[in-house]
């Protein structure tokens, strides 16, 4: 089954590339910088901003189409999803020991990302209903 690309859905998904290409670049690029700021490890900002590139890249080739798979559409929910939890079971795990702005900086994004999920979910809603 299909989804409609539409209006709506294109541009969180833009908005999702564009917010996740700028973490995942911060994230790789200023990794050095952040660790001490943060109280995270460098390797993992590294790590984490590096898995963003090819989720980036999917997001716009997907975004820059008039159909998509539905299932794609719920893959990359899950995706995000997936993402916001990782990111708050590393800060209760005790795996780091992030500094108030470290905590701040893994909560907002986490949060974010979220709000991306829930608009991406509204979107595939959106479009099956006008498709209906």
């Amino acid at each position: 089954m299909s989804t409609t690309v539409t209006p709506f859905l294109r541009n969180t998904l833009f908005a999702d590339a564009l917010v996740s290409g700028a973490a995942g670049i911060l994230m790789m690029l200023g990794a050095p910088l952040l660790s001490p700021i943060l109280g995270l490890p460098g390797e993992l900002l590294f790590w984490a901003g590096l898995v963003l590139v090819p989720f980036v890249a999917m997001l716009v080739v997907i975004a820059r189409r008039a159909t998509v798979s539905r299932l794609v559409m719920i893959d990359i929910i899950v995706i995000n999803a997936l993402w916001v939890a990782g990111s708050f079971a590393l800060l209760f795990s005790g795996a780091v020991d992030p500094t108030m702005l470290g905590l701040a900086f893994v909560a907002a994004q986490a949060v974010t990302v979220a709000v991306f999920a829930e608009l991406q979910f509204i979107g595939i809603r959106r479009a099956a209903a006008v498709a209906a």
